[in-house]
């Protein structure tokens, strides 16, 4: 018996110590890489969770996980340094997202990305495996890196050395229904380019106080919601002119989708400009759409994708118009998308959210005629 009882309480001691769910914060890092810490605070990253990101919420508010207030599959990539991860990820046990538990607002933290040790492949999704030790930091740069409150390891760990260290979230997303929801290239090559270069390119300023360096790589992330003209050098957009009409040539030099979330809608917007007449012309629509029996539905319970137009990796597509151009015209082309599918708001109850109906302008082309 006091066996049984011993061997309880050290199972007790060594998951309420577990060092894989025990990070430094975000706070922590501030004052060393002040310039890193106010790119990451207005990022993605930092607003992964339920009660920071309103679209994210909505869909999490219809998962009948939450509905019947159960675990929180989703903590997985939105919540991973969450003190109680394991309980979150396992069907049966009350563990939902926390506004008053500091480590589940810690959304994807800078420890947790840094600890990284390794990735395991999986058919259904990808799992992120995280260094046990709590202040080794896997990092790029090379030479002798010293700092007095971290260990620095800047070699041996192939996912952040090619820069693929974000395939663990990012790479596939397998529902029960066994359709991709949600899918990038997971070898994620373009040209020797990868997730970190196109992402989290260099900028100038200072890694860090302690060592001053010219450039570093940016936190912000570039993506969807923020800083997408870091990324518009991976899209050309051109036009034609042909005997009927033109037409507009948009090439993705990426290798995923030009948009990955199927909540997304991409669209094309053309204007002709003839003197004072301004001459809008029907709008492209580019979007995935997921669903059942032939309706959309959310992505736990969607078995097939019903249509697909969205620009695809290295894709060029042309567009074509049959309005005929002349000389002296201009042509306005714009490319962005909504973050939520109009047709979804109702459903989602985002109707009043300005970043779920906001367009958001990509890249913006003129041509003279």
């Amino acid at each position: 018996m006091r066996f049984i009882l011993f061997l309880s309480l050290f199972t007790s001691a060594i998951f309420a110590n577990d060092a894989t769910h025990t990070f430094s914060s975000n706070e922590t890092c501030k004052s060393c890489h002040p310039q890193i810490y106010k790119e990451y605070s207005g990022s993605m990253h930092t607003h992964s969770t339920p009660q920071k990101d309103p679209i994210h919420n909505s869909v999490w508010a219809k998962h009948p996980a939450n509905t019947k207030k159960q675990h929180y599959g989703c903590g997985k990539c939105h919540t991973p340094a969450a003190s109680n991860l394991d309980a979150m990820l396992t069907p049966g046990k009350k563990a939902l997202p926390d506004p008053n538990n500091t480590t589940h607002q810690e959304g994807i933290s800078c420890a947790y990305c840094h600890r990284i040790k390794d990735i395991k492949l999986h058919k259904k999704h990808n799992t992120n495996i995280i260094s046990t030790q709590q202040k080794a930091y896997y990092g790029t740069r090379t030479g002798h890196i010293d700092s007095p409150y971290h260990t620095i390891i800047t070699e041996g760990n192939e996912h952040i050395l090619n820069g693929n260290v974000c395939i663990g979230c990012h790479s596939h997303k397998m529902n029960k229904h066994k359709l991709n929801v949600c899918s990038t290239n997971i070898k994620n090559e373009m040209n020797g380019a990868n997730c970190v270069s196109c992402h989290m390119p260099q900028v100038s300023g200072t890694l860090s106080n302690l060592h001053a360096t010219k450039t570093h790589a940016f936190h912000g992330f570039a993506g969807s919601h923020f800083h997408t003209d870091m990324l518009q050098q991976y899209v050309d957009i051109n036009l034609h002119k042909q005997k009927n009409g033109f037409a507009i040539e948009v090439q993705n030099h990426t290798s995923h989708a030009l948009l990955l979330h199927p909540l997304r809608m991409a669209l094309l917007k053309v204007t002709i400009i003839r003197g004072s007449q301004t001459i809008p012309l029907k709008e492209k629509v580019f979007v995935r759409v997921i669903g059942k029996d032939g309706k959309p539905a959310m992505p736990w319970k969607a078995t097939t994708t019903l249509k697909d137009t969205m620009i695809q990796a290295s894709e060029k597509r042309e567009l074509h118009y049959h309005q005929r151009l002349q000389k002296g015209d201009k042509v306005q082309v714009v490319l962005g998308w909504y973050l939520v599918n109009p047709k979804a708001l109702k459903k989602l109850h985002l109707e009043n959210e300005k970043v779920a109906t906001e367009f958001i302008e990509f890249k913006k082309v003129d041509f003279s005629i």
